[in-house]
Formats: C-alpha cells, sequence, structure tokens
C-alpha cells in the first residue's frame, strides 16, 4: 500500500521535473562491433536541484551529461526539457552553460574581456554599461572580481574553473553542467567549487548536474546518480546511497560495483527506484509528504510558471557575432608577441632570400631585359655564350619566380594550420552556446586576407623591384596572393577537420612539401601523372602564371628553353587558383559545423 502512495505521489510530482530522461541508450559502430555507451537510463531532475554523477572511470559520466547537452545524439529513448521533447527542439543556448574540464577561455585575454566577450557573443541587446553590470555580478558570485584584471594564463586551475563556471553563466542558464570541473583541482579549491554549484540551484533557480571524483564533498548534493559500464545503478537521496548499497562510506560505492555485473545492479535498482524520492531533498519550495496520497504538489512550479520565470533571453545574430570576433581575434594577435614577431621575420625575411639567390644573377637579368630586334632563336644559333648565358638566366628567372611562390605557401600554411584546430574545444563551447559557425569562420578568413594581402604584396612589389622583373606587376600580385590564398585556404580546411594542432601543423607542412616536385618547375612528371596531380599544385598555377605574365619578354623565350613542364594559360591559372580558394572555404565551413570535442 504505502509503495503503490509512493507512486502516485512520484506520477504526480513527474509534471514538475524540469529534467526527464526516458530509456536513454547510445550505441556506436555497426555491427557487429557495436559497442553500448549508454544503456537504458532513466532519470528525473527538479527544478532548483543540485545532482552529483559518480562512477568508476568509463562509466559513462561525461557520455551522459554530453548527451544531455546535445553534443552527442542518442540513438534510444527521449529527453524532455521544461516539457519540450529534445528530439523536435534542442534546448535554447542561453538556457544551457556546460563546464568541461579543460580551460575554455583564451590565456591572452583577462578574466573582464573573456566575460565582456562571451556576453557580447551569447546575449543581445546588452549595453556597455549594462553588460558591465551583468560581469561584475557574476564575478562577483563566482569570486572572481577583485582579479577581475588578471590574464587567463596566470590563474590557478581553480580560477580557471571558476572563470568557466562564469562564463557559461552569462545568459543566467536554466541547466548548468558540469563535467569534472573539480578533477585536478587541490582540497581547497574543490571545495570551494563544489560549494559555489551548490549555490548556483539556490540561487537562480537552477538545475545543476555534476560529473565528480571526489566523495568528500558529496553532502553538498541533492541527489545523487551512481554510473556504472552504461547504466544507471542508483539515482536517489545522498543520504540513502550508503543504505543501498550496504556501505559504510560513499568510497566503497566503487568497490561494491565489482562485485557484480553492472545489468544486474541496473535490473536491480529498476524494481527498487520507486522507493527514492529525490523531491523531499530538493530545493524547491514545496515537496510532497509521502504519507499523504491526496497531496499535490501545487506549489511546485508549472510549465506556464517556468517559462515567466525564465530570464527572457536572445542570441545575438550572425554579424554582430562576427564583429565581435574579429576585434577579439586581432586583439589576441597583437598580444601574442611571438606570433606578431613571428609574422614580422616572415614578412621580411622571405623577400630578401629571395633576393639573395638572384645576387649573383642580376646584371644577367638587367642586361637581358634589353630589348633587341633578333629573335632570340638566332642568336643562340650564333653564340654558343649566350646560350650557355640564356640558359643560366632561364633557370634563374624560373627558380625565383618559384621560390617566391613557394615561400609564401609555406607563410600560408603558417597562417592557418592551427587557426581553427587549437582553439577547437572553445569553438565547439561557443558553439554550444549560440555561435554560428558562418560568423566564426567569416573572421577567421577577413583576419588571414590581411596577412595573406600583406605578406603577398610585400613579397611581389620588393622582388620585383630588386630584380627587374619585367610584366605586369599588378597581375604578378594577384597571382602571388591567391597562391598564397590557396594555401591559407586549404591549411584552414586541415585546421577544421584534424582533432590537434599538432595534427593540422604536420599534414600543411607536408603539404607544401609536395608543392615544388609536384609543380614540375624542376623535373618534368611523367605525362598521366602530370595530369593527375596538377590540378591540386597550386604553386604550379602561381609560378605558371607569373612566367605568363613575361611572355612578351625575352625571359619568357629563355625560360620556355630550359623549363621541363609546359605553362598554362595566364587566366586558367587565375581560375585554377581562384577554385582552390572556394574550396578550402567550403571544406573549412564543413569542418567547422561538425561537432569535434575529442
Amino acid at each position: 500500500m504505502q509503495s503503490l502512495r509512493l507512486k502516485t505521489i512520484r506520477s504526480r510530482a513527474s509534471l514538475f521535473f524540469v529534467l526527464a530522461l526516458q530509456n536513454i541508450t547510445l550505441r556506436v559502430g555497426k555491427e557487429p562491433q557495436t559497442q553500448t555507451l549508454l544503456q537504458d537510463v532513466s532519470l528525473q531532475v527538479p527544478l532548483g536541484h543540485h545532482l552529483a554523477i559518480i562512477g568508476p572511470a568509463g562509466s559513462g559520466k561525461s557520455t551522459l551529461v554530453k548527451v544531455i547537452a546535445g553534443v552527442h545524439s542518442h540513438t534510444e529513448g527521449s529527453i524532455h526539457w521544461k516539457g519540450q521533447d529534445l528530439e523536435e527542439e534542442d534546448i535554447a543556448p542561453y538556457d544551457i552553460g556546460y563546464v568541461p574540464q579543460f580551460s575554455i577561455a583564451y590565456d591572452h585575454l583577462t578574466i573582464l574581456e573573456s566575460m565582456r566577450d562571451a556576453m557580447r557573443l551569447r546575449v543581445k541587446g546588452l549595453t556597455g554599461k549594462s553588460r558591465d553590470l551583468h560581469a561584475d555580478s557574476i564575478l562577483n558570485e563566482v569570486g572572481l572580481l577583485p582579479i577581475a584584471d588578471r590574464r587567463v594564463q596566470v590563474l590557478s586551475g581553480g580560477e580557471k574553473r571558476r572563470l568557466g563556471l562564469a562564463l557559461e553563466l552569462v545568459s543566467y542558464p536554466s541547466l548548468l553542467i558540469g563535467d569534472e570541473v573539480t578533477s585536478g583541482l587541490d582540497p581547497k579549491s574543490e571545495a570551494e567549487i563544489m560549494q559555489l554549484m551548490h549555490r548556483l540551484t539556490r540561487n537562480r533557480d537552477r538545475i545543476v548536474l555534476n560529473i565528480i571524483h571526489n566523495l568528500r564533498h558529496i553532502a553538498l548534493c541533492d541527489s545523487v546518480a551512481v554510473m556504472c559500464h552504461g547504466c544507471l545503478v542508483y539515482h536517489g537521496p545522498v543520504p540513502q546511497l550508503l543504505e543501498y548499497f550496504q556501505v559504510n562510506s560513499p568510497e566503497e560505492v566503487f568497490p561494491k560495483l565489482a562485485i557484480q555485473p553492472a545489468i544486474d545492479w541496473h535490473n536491480s535498482w529498476l524494481q527498487k527506484r520507486d522507493t527514492f524520492n529525490i523531491l523531499q531533498h530538493s530545493s524547491t519550495p514545496a515537496t510532497p509528504d509521502p504519507t499523504d496520497t491526496e497531496s499535490t504538489p501545487a506549489e511546485l512550479p508549472t510549465t506556464t510558471d517556468w517559462r515567466q520565470m525564465v530570464h527572457e533571453v536572445e542570441t545575438p545574430n550572425p554579424v554582430v557575432q562576427f564583429f565581435v570576433l574579429m576585434e577579439r581575434r586581432w586583439r589576441i594577435f597583437f598580444r601574442d608577441r611571438s606570433q606578431v614577431w613571428m609574422h614580422l621575420a616572415l614578412l621580411f625575411g622571405f623577400p630578401c632570400l629571395v633576393v639573395i639567390f638572384a645576387l649573383e644573377g642580376l646584371p644577367a637579368i638587367q642586361n637581358l631585359s634589353m630589348t633587341s630586334d633578333v629573335n632570340v632563336l638566332d642568336q643562340l644559333r650564333e653564340a654558343n655564350a649566350f646560350i650557355i648565358q640564356s640558359t643560366k638566366i632561364g633557370r634563374l628567372v624560373s627558380g625565383l619566380v618559384m621560390v617566391q611562390v613557394v615561400l609564401l605557401t609555406l607563410m600560408g600554411s603558417n597562417n592557418s594550420a592551427r587557426e581553427v584546430a587549437a582553439e577547437r574545444l572553445i569553438f565547439e563551447k561557443e558553439k554550444l552556446g549560440g555561435l554560428h559557425a558562418i560568423s566564426y569562420l567569416a573572421s577567421k578568413i577577413c583576419f588571414l586576407f590581411v596577412l595573406v594581402a600583406a605578406q603577398s604584396i610585400w613579397m611581389a612589389v620588393f622582388v620585383n623591384r630588386i630584380c627587374h622583373f619585367p610584366g605586369d606587376l599588378l597581375s604578378q600580385i594577384v597571382l602571388l596572393l591567391l597562391a598564397n590564398g590557396a594555401m591559407t585556404a586549404i591549411c584552414l580546411a586541415i585546421s577544421s577537420l584534424m582533432k590537434s594542432p599538432e595534427q593540422a601543423s604536420l599534414v600543411s607542412i607536408y603539404l607544401v612539401g609536395f608543392q615544388l616536385p609536384l609543380s614540375g618547375a624542376v623535373l618534368g612528371l611523367p605525362e598521366v601523372f602530370r595530369w593527375l596531380t596538377r590540378p591540386f599544385i597550386a604553386a604550379y598555377w602561381s609560378w605558371s602564371g607569373v612566367l605568363q605574365t613575361m611572355k612578351d619578354t625575352r625571359f619568357y623565350d629563355v625560360v620556355q628553353l630550359v623549363t621541363p613542364t609546359d605553362l598554362s594559360p595566364l587566366v586558367l591559372c587565375f581560375w585554377a587558383l581562384a577554385c582552390h580558394i572556394v574550396i578550402g572555404v567550403l571544406v573549412s565551413y564543413l569542418g567547422c559545423k561538425q561537432s569535434r570535442w575529442e
């Protein structure tokens, strides 16, 4: 009879659970090697509740919260948030905060700058003054206001976790998820973070889901969910955890789980879960009385009350986000002195390197540039010395153009190989909070365009003026700019697809390394390989195009004599390089759209 009463109360109170998971299952891989990461997980969480999620390593804790956050998609079951099935509509970006274990802020920004940028990216319509007031209020709440002017790179581990929480509070989310935010902290910092997350459920009437390993402060939670090999084996009040597992301390729960398979623990929990009522341990104003079957939790907020209580927040449009990201990217760039000096060294050093290769041949180049009414082939027949000289000059001119192109492709690789991959986790976090991928990519393209333009124009003008190359300088500038832009775009695409900045840099360097041998400027490839590789070699199209700008001069004739590869028409070179850029940008967008948390 008592069990029936509890079931009745649970059924009636379930209407007021804000977060409800029903039979959530997640499988990955294809048959017969399918792996089950979550199996039949069901739990409900009311308003103003602090839920601890615990379990041995590999038990599915992080996978579970990522499914709730929408980072991973479940294969079976349903998730309801405020009465809305998340299969039909995701949680609004402003209504969820996800705090991962890793740092989610840029090292070269201050705490206050990080907060302001987060607000500008996630909350629409705030004025500068109101934004500062909100930032100060949140930083005061998490205990960071006295050090708001410190840069992220000098913060301790505990302070970075506090900042991670603060950044997620800018939109006043109703659901706050902490994915092992206390892991690796010293005891004092861990205690402070746990107390802070406990307060956050009380101060703002929100749900806090918190994955923890150290169970010393578990009493600060309203309930605890125990995971084991993807199965939920307990979800109930903290005081009843020891009684359920028949242990003397929370630390003894994990060893106890090893005495029988996880599925047996799960099945046992399914039979007993109706006797555990987490509502009476929640911070909601009213809780059901288990001895009164007629009582109704009328004071618990209804769905309508919820919608009225939630702070009205809108995500800024992509244009606003673009300008915020652009301003932030340049701020970070100029504060990273090592990056600034490296780019300056490449900008001024590489053109000088090209000129060094040309020093001994400069007089011959300048002499050959004089006009003559005699056909160069006739001159070659008449003077063996001229043949030798022209051959050297032809090789020198072709080589100098290729050196320019290869150095610019190297700069393009350096520009963008790490641009997305190095900040991928921060980007994923901001994307979860409402950042548009198109805004992010557009900001990267505009930032990189400035670097590419400066590098290419300076290279073309400096080398042209020193070496006195003939031909249309404007066309040469455009071709070198397109070569640099093509490699920058392709490496940006690689950066958006790789799992780490190290992988992206390595692949990009390999790509640059293939530019010289496969271009055919030094050694001619067999015809079948030439046509297979040529479409993908940006260096060939730029090299060929620059030489085509000299077509009305003697340089073109002597280069033709020593070049083992035929040159493509100038217009085709422009189009080929433009296609490289377009393809690189499109792949970059697809890579940015994909979720890459791991």
